[in-house]
């Protein structure tokens, strides 16, 4: 009984081992194109790129999630491959990463270079792919002023300069800039021009967070559906120099910077996928929650069981219960949390949160139906 007692505990939410993302008022993503992690990696054709890996945090073992490009802009952006067909034109009204900004409160811009003008939703206008740039697919976005959010990458610098950047920034460089048509060489230059502007501001130098991700590997590598790719996760909030070796997909991207924005519901698969936070800190630690389980359906009051652990010597400082974004319903000081939540019927994207004293957060997360 002991034995099975102790697989149990190991079984709950593994992912709560994972640190949790840092705080962040400013995340970023530019997405690459077609070419394998063993291309990029090491390449003398791109040393910026590679001087930010080795600086940085470089994730070995992150693969795609399909074939051919679009279906991994989709997850990138609302944890669904939504389609395979590059030449889709329509629009989609699936959940996703802009109605969760808003409903948390959050600005986003999609900075596109080539883009014809601000609020174009239109097709390719040739360096610039609409199938690089999925937000403008997204049916809140196209039937309203929301649009008006997709600008030319021109306007980066200026929002830089001006300090008018959003929370959320998906970056898209043209089809000659972003290695689908260029070379490895020329989307190496323009990261160096375009991107270390940003790296050296104190906007970015604060608590900014930015991964830059290939999309897809070679169509000949199906690993993880997509191939295995290079990710690069930037901030200076970031270990030096850390590699990971832990299994990532598009899904922990999305999932990574919309939790770096304090958000705590993910669109799709983001929801359960585990987050980059290993790539920040110097501490690790986890939540483990026994009671209620995910997916459950509960009645109120709600008992709440959870462990947290920390490897920062000074131990645990906090441990507490959040029933949606910014909504702290519970806590007491301490690594553990046993307690009786009063909760209406209804659905609930609950958060256990712990904080240790050495400035670290962990998090686990727990979808619940009280009835």
């Amino acid at each position: 009984m002991k034995f099975l007692s102790a697989v149990v505990a190991v079984l709950v939410l593994v992912a709560g081992a994972f640190a949790a993302m840092p705080s962040s008022q400013h995340v970023f993503i530019v997405v690459e194109e077609n070419h394998s992690y063993s291309s990029v990696i090491g390449n003398p054709s791109m040393p910026y790129l590679n001087s930010l890996a080795a600086k940085y945090g470089l994730a070995t073992q992150y693969y795609a999630n399909t074939h051919p490009s679009i279906g991994n802009y989709f997850m990138l952006t609302t944890g669904q491959i939504v389609t395979n067909n590059d030449s889709y034109t329509g629009t989609i009204s699936v959940d996703d990463v802009v109605k969760h900004l808003q409903t948390a409160g959050k600005t986003w811009k999609s900075y596109a270079e080539s883009l014809p003008y601000a609020g174009y939703t239109g097709g390719n206008a040739y360096p610039y792919l609409k199938r690089h740039n999925p937000i403008s697919y997204f049916s809140e976005v196209v039937n309203s002023s929301e649009k008006y959010n997709l600008v030319p990458f021109t306007q980066f610098p200026k929002d830089l300069a001006n300090g008018q950047l959003p929370n959320y920034s998906f970056i898209v460089p043209n089809a000659l800039d972003d290695a689908h048509d260029g070379t490895l060489s020329t989307a190496g230059a323009w990261l160096s021009k375009n991107i270390a502007p940003l790296l050296s501001s104190s906007t970015f130098q604060k608590d900014g967070v930015l991964v830059i991700v290939f999309d897809e590997s070679s169509t000949s590598d199906v690993q993880g559906g997509g191939g295995h790719v290079a990710a690069v996760v930037i901030g200076p909030k970031v270990k030096p120099g850390y590699k990971s070796s832990e299994t990532f997909q598009h899904q922990s991207t999305l999932k990574s910077l919309l939790e770096a924005l304090g958000l705590a519901s993910f669109p799709g698969a983001a929801q359960s996928a585990p987050d980059m936070g290993t790539f920040f800190g110097s501490s690790t630690g986890s939540v483990s929650v026994s009671s209620p389980t995910n997916n459950s359906v509960v009645s109120s009051p709600v008992h709440f069981v959870a462990t947290s652990t920390t490897t920062c010597p000074k131990g645990m400082s906090a441990i507490g219960i959040y029933t949606a974004p910014g909504q702290l319903a519970y806590w007491n000081s301490g690594s553990t949390l046993n307690h009786y939540l009063s909760l209406g019927s209804g659905t609930y994207n609950t958060t256990v949160q712990a904080w240790d004293n050495c400035s670290n957060a962990f998090k686990a997360f727990i979808k619940i139906t009280v009835n």
